[in-house]
């Protein structure tokens, strides 16, 4: 007597099982009998079935306690038809558990002449395929806690099964099924995940040395992939066929000893976001070489020893992989993906993954890498705490993808989009909907961009040099925004930093802050119906610090990578290798932030400028300036006028410098330089500021004056001017604050500059 299949009841008090009796040459000598066993007392058995065919059973377990005593039983027949069976069962002596009317129990018919079928047990959905007019028919019925069940969903796809042998999913493993045989049939089975995800896996029959096809149907964003890949050179015959193996946001394709596929079923627009192994490569070496089975929650069955795994990625190797064997750059965006889709696991090694991405910013081509890890690591930070973001925030750079992945070849067919048979709808069912619905009707996309604070970021920065002012309230909750990211930074550093970022105003990366924070918050706050404001508000503040401590973790990495001395944060000294090393990487940082409009941490800006002067020659150190490379600070050009002596080479920068400053910043800084140029520029300021809005009297009310002095005419009269100026009441308002910038300091300034220009 060999059993075909067994399940026991959640209470543990029902067994049901089916046998079939065979000879030592494995000749069938029995009908298929169906069991329905008492397990207390242990002598009551029912036969619920004894037919020529095989019978798989299943209890099914609803996710509620007050329907212990209502159990049901599925049965699956080889005759292709599925049967519920409802038995009641009493409390009886205590503990002991009587199936009530055990005679006659009431069933239901739930499919009939289906070619496939798979079970999921841990949410309790049937799915099944029918042949209807030569079409194959995938519906699912689920079922409810409540004891009833519902159909809901029905979807055609483009599949051959006609006449073809299928193995049912998760009913358990039929030992005496030809393995051989089972190969070379079609493979199928459905995947889903909590984001709403739905996949249909399909391999049609294929022959040994022929190129292996496999199509994945994207129930939930309307379209088909098909995959076509020759079989490796790992010498191994085609004797096992592929297996799909369900890993949470990817979907493994396994063929042993030829390929391994990842494929991103969250987001599946691009191929270069799936990474695809080929031969006897190290991560496909740790799953078993016999036939597996795919089990829900990440689960594997090895159907030959009985054992079962929970697959995970491997980190250690996607590492490796990044490391060593990435060479094209869909390899290396691929593998960035899915090591960071591991975020959440205990032993995450971001901090490889960010020494990975600082080495090799100019190693892809394709792609901006500082751009994609800044965004697809932020995504990943905030994703487990609101799943419908994915449909709101970017999870790439990349928005088209043209190049061909070596040995592969795909081809993308639209579908029609699965339409619901049930119209209210919660938890994974709730969330599908919303994915078909985004599908269906989002033109464009709803995925945040920064778009709108870039435009409003300018108009604020001209308007301050312009001298317009916005609503001080306006501007005052753009700023605290920003105060808010950065103590959300602060509390969750918990080790000292290298680099002392985060200490200066830098008042525009703050109103960028700001603005990012008000924008994303509203964009969240509009698509994210009945989530709390509390928990947006914590989102945004998580994403945007996220942004930041990513460029700071950069910048910590490649400064302890290459020992930068502490002075190089002080302009005395000359520039070394590595001091160019960070300049180079802070560059590449600021032209994917810029072209993203993403902030950078306050202080970004001054030590870039210090770390320029340090490397670069005059002019290519001006022309960084006037490009807009490097911007000058106030506190990196005060740090400038203070460090540098006044050797003819530094007065050459610094007057470079400061005939670039724009007015405000030039007015402090120049206070700092003890120079005659600088004395001059001090009090052509003055003087711009006194006479502004000075008005020159006619030329006659000099007249009645009774005398001169003689030394200096012209300058006297304009010194006498100045004074005047001076005096009055909205002349010293204006000048509140300068200190020893008066009309004598403009007159003793110019004395000096004649005289320095007459050779004296």
């Amino acid at each position: 007597m060999q059993a075909v299949s067994c399940s026991v009841n959640s209470e543990r008090t029902l067994l049901a099982a089916s046998f079939v009796q065979y000879t030592k040459e494995g000749v069938r000598r029995s009908k298929c009998l169906t069991l329905l066993v008492e397990i207390h007392p242990v002598d009551s058995v029912k036969v619920l079935k004894a037919v020529d065919s095989c019978i798989w059973v299943q209890f099914l377990y609803p996710h509620a306690e007050s329907h212990h005593l209502q159990n049901h039983l599925l049965l699956i027949s080889e005759e292709k038809y599925i049967e519920r069976f409802n038995i009641q069962i009493t409390r009886e002596d205590g503990n002991r558990a009587v199936i009530r009317n055990s005679s006659h129990l009431p069933k239901d018919r739930i499919a009939e002449d289906f070619a496939w079928a798979q079970w999921d047990m841990s949410e309790q959905r049937l799915y099944y395929i029918e042949l209807e007019k030569s079409k194959s028919v995938l519906r699912c019925i689920q079922f409810w806690p409540d004891e009833s069940f519902t159909l809901m969903f029905e979807m055609p796809l483009d599949i051959s099964l006609s006449g073809l042998r299928f193995k049912f999913v998760n009913f358990g493993y039929d030992y005496h099924q030809d393995q051989e045989k089972l190969c070379n049939q079609p493979s199928l089975c459905v995947f889903t995940n909590h984001t709403g995800s739905l996949c249909v896996c399909y391999s049609p029959k294929f022959d040994s040395g022929e190129e292996i096809t496999y199509s994945v149907f994207y129930l939930h964003k309307g379209y088909r992939k098909t995959f076509t890949s020759a079989p490796g050179s790992a010498g191994s015959h085609v004797t096992k066929g592929i297996t799909f193996l369900n890993l949470g946001y990817l979907v493994a394709v396994y063929f042993p000893g030829h390929f391994l596929h990842l494929l991103n079923i969250q987001h599946p627009d691009l191929i270069c976001h799936s990474l695809f192994l080929t031969g006897n490569n190290k991560m496909a070496a740790v799953l078993p070489p016999s036939p597996l089975q795919s089990l829900p929650g990440s689960l594997i069955l090895d159907c030959s020893s009985g054992k079962v795994y929970r697959a995970t990625l491997d980190q250690s190797y996607l590492l490796w992989f990044l490391w060593n064997a990435a060479h094209l750059d869909c390899e290396k965006m691929a593998a960035l993906h899915c090591a960071l889709s591991c975020g959440q696991d205990p032993g995450f090694q971001e901090d490889q993954i960010i020494q990975w991405v600082c080495e090799h910013v100019s190693g892809c081509h394709s792609f901006d890498l500082i751009q994609e890890f800044l965004i697809a690591s932020s995504y990943w930070s905030v994703y487990p705490e609101l799943v419908d973001v994915d449909m709101l925030l970017p999870h790439s750079s990349v928005l088209t993808w043209n190049e061909e992945i070596p040995g592969i070849m795909l081809v993308t067919e639209e579908l029609p989009l699965l339409l619901m048979k049930v119209y209210s709808l919660t938890g994974y069912w709730a969330k599908l909907n919303s994915n078909l619905e985004y599908v269906k009707y989002t033109k464009p996309h709803l995925h945040y961009h920064n778009s709108v604070v870039r435009r409003e970021w300018h108009n604020l920065i001209s308007e301050e040099k312009t001298g317009k002012r916005r609503s001080t309230m306006y501007v005052r909750n753009i700023l605290d925004n920003a105060i808010k990211v950065i103590s959300n930074m602060e509390i969750r550093t918990l080790e000292p930093r290298l680099i002392p970022l985060l200490q200066e105003e830098d008042r525009h990366q703050r109103l960028l802050i700001g603005l990012m924070v008000s924008e994303l918050r509203d964009h969240l706050v509009r698509h994210l119906q009945g989530v709390e404001k509390k928990k947006i508000e914590q989102t945004t503040l998580d994403y945007i610090s996220k942004l930041l401590n990513l460029i700071w973790c950069m910048l910590e990495t490649i400064w302890r990578k290459h020992s930068v001395h502490p002075w190089v944060l002080h302009l005395n000294n000359r520039g070394s290798a590595a001091d160019f090393e960070v300049f180079h990487l802070m560059t590449r940082i600021l032209d994917a932030s810029n072209n993203l409009c993403f902030p950078l941490p306050p202080g970004f800006h001054s030590l870039h400028m210090i770390l320029g002067v340090h490397c670069l020659p005059l002019y290519n150190l001006l022309h960084y300036i006037d490009n807009g490379v490097l911007l000058l600070t106030e506190t990196a050009v005060t740090m400038l006028m203070k460090d540098l002596d006044n050797s003819e080479k530094n007065e050459k920068l610094k007057f470079s410098i400061i005939v670039r400053l724009p007015p405000l910043i030039g007015q402090k800084v120049c206070r700092f330089w003890d120079h005659p140029m600088s004395s001059n520029i001090i009090s052509r300021n003055h003087v711009a500021q006194l006479l502004k809005n000075y008005k020159k009297e006619p030329r006659n009310s000099m007249i009645g004056k009774s005398s001169f002095p003689t030394e200096f005419l012209p300058l006297n009269y304009f010194i006498e001017t100045l004074t005047g100026l001076e005096s009055s009441h909205q002349a010293l308002c204006d000048f509140e604050g300068q200190d020893n910038v008066d009309a004598e300091f403009v007159e003793e300034a110019a004395l000096k500059h004649t005289m320095a220009l007459l050779g004296l």
